[in-house]
């Protein structure tokens, strides 16, 4: 049997095989699962609360709701799309009950919580100063555009725009109907087009 040189790159575990580790009481397989989804999971809370504190209150409360079920997660299914779906639906419930309301285009403290994280920001234009205004501006506009969206619209639009999944993912994770999402899509984006006509 030909044995791993120093230059075989090391293959990173599936999620399947790191839920089955953590499933046999392995707790270092949840860290994994962690670093490999917090990322994404913050740019899709973050679509339907529009906020970064809350943000980060509720990606915690989605990953300690993932482990407490882990037991109940069936091998064969998928789990990106299982804490897609709870990271959303605590999401969207969190924010019916507990999101704070705020004034739009409100001036002073708290201005940085209002804006898009800077994952949504193309650094590369930073090198002509009137272009990062006007990036900066826009994507103002665009948070305050979402704001105008309900909390299911901003998840469609969140996961198609900017997590790039399929309307057959976005069904699995919504609960839906491919129609739905595509409906939901046509809808939030004709409001989007709407709302933002002046910068696109």
């Amino acid at each position: 049997m030909e044995k791993p040189t120093p230059d075989t790159p090391i293959r990173e575990p599936t999620d399947r095989e790191l839920v089955l580790c953590l499933q046999n009481g392995d707790l270092g397989a949840f860290d994994q699962l962690v670093k490999r989804y917090q990322a994404r999971l913050y740019r899709v809370i973050y679509g339907v609360l529009l906020h970064h504190e809350d943000t980060n209150d509720v990606l915690m409360e989605t990953f300690v709701k993932a482990y407490r079920n882990m037991g109940r997660f069936r091998i064969g299914a998928s789990f990106y799309t299982w804490i897609y779906r709870i990271a959303i639906n605590t999401a969207i419930s969190y924010r019916r009950k507990f999101a704070r309301l705020r004034m739009s285009g409100n001036a002073g403290e708290g201005d940085d919580e209002e804006r898009m994280p800077e994952a949504f920001v193309d650094e590369s234009a930073g090198k002509e100063a009137l272009r990062k205004v006007e990036l900066q501006e826009l994507h103002q506009q665009l948070d305050q555009a979402l704001r105008q969206l309900s909390e299911t619209h901003r998840a469609v639009v969140t996961l198609f725009d900017i997590e790039g999944l399929s309307h057959g993912e976005i069904a699995k994770i919504l609960g839906c109907s491919e129609g739905t999402v595509r409906s939901r899509l046509f809808y939030a984006h004709k409001r989007l087009q709407q709302l933002l006509r002046n910068y696109v």
